[in-house]
């Protein structure tokens, strides 16, 4: 089987791995969107790691040719937009954050009285956006001096225990996290393994049906435990690193290739 990675980061810890149970048996390789923007030969299966817009303009020219993509670029592009993550999660029933758009902080600081804490997050999801918790007034205005023209979603802030559940799903297999919240501590310190056993009733299963809402195959759902012990959603990544975990590229190389291969034949991955 042809199998390609599209991703800045040929040597991130998951596709190495993953790249190294295919090998033996398999064609693999590894293409870097900002050097390649056209497919090079045929493929049957690429896995998306990567986000920007040339990544996701060369995952549609394979799917134009026919290669199974996961995730698909419009599933990609769909979880960049926080706005449009908002409207589709609750519009299925996923107990996500309620959220509302705003153009810019300057039209936020306007508004005068505000629901404070807050939760302020850049619109449009990518490497070094704004995640940020504000408390008052005066923090709201700083934060708009240093991102003056920045589209931003809101979001009130939910009283939690400042721990952030950290899914991650390949399939169907449930992989998670425990991490200090960053809008609670300026050092989140590292992320500590959980088994599925450990997450709470129907967790996993939440996490799961974000895919099916989501059209996703791989993903990170990040998960709030608020007062009362409910789950919230409060961010859904496509093809996150999952690093520190021991179980996920065998997960992935087995996705692969149960993605490129014809039903009812095998492909165990040894």
């Amino acid at each position: 089987m042809r199998i390609r990675f599209i991703t800045h980061g040929p040597d991130h810890p998951l596709i190495a791995a993953t790249a190294a149970l295919l090998t033996p048996r398999h064609q693999v390789d590894v293409v870097d969107p900002a050097l390649s923007s056209q497919p090079s030969g045929r493929v049957d299966v690429c896995l998306l790691k990567a986000r920007t817009p040339s990544a996701l303009d060369l995952a549609q020219s394979y799917e134009a040719q026919g290669a199974v993509v996961l995730n698909s670029a419009a599933a990609t592009a769909l979880c960049q937009d926080r706005t449009e993550m908002d409207r589709l999660a609750r519009s299925a029933g996923l107990p996500f954050a309620a959220t509302r758009t705003v153009a810019d902080l300057a039209r936020l600081t306007a508004e005068g009285d505000l629901p404070y804490p807050l939760v302020v997050k850049s619109r449009h999801s990518r490497r070094d956006d704004l995640v940020a918790r504000v408390d008052d007034i005066a923090a709201l205005r700083e934060l708009s001096r240093t991102w003056p023209h920045e589209p931003v979603v809101v979001q009130e802030f939910a009283r939690n225990g400042g721990w952030d559940h950290k899914l991650w799903v390949i399939g169907d297999d449930v992989f998670a996290g425990l991490r200090r919240s960053e809008l609670a501590v300026a050092d989140t310190g590292p992320t500590l393994p959980l088994t599925e056993a450990d997450l709470p009733d129907g967790w996993a299963e939440l996490a799961r049906a974000v895919g099916s809402v989501f059209a996703l195959d791989v993903y990170g759902v990040d998960v709030v435990e608020t007062v009362g012990g409910a789950p919230l959603i409060v961010d859904i990544n496509a093809f996150p690193g999952m690093r520190g975990q021991t179980g996920p590229p065998r997960a992935l190389a087995a996705l692969a290739l149960r993605a490129g291969t014809p039903p009812g034949l095998g492909r165990p991955v040894r």
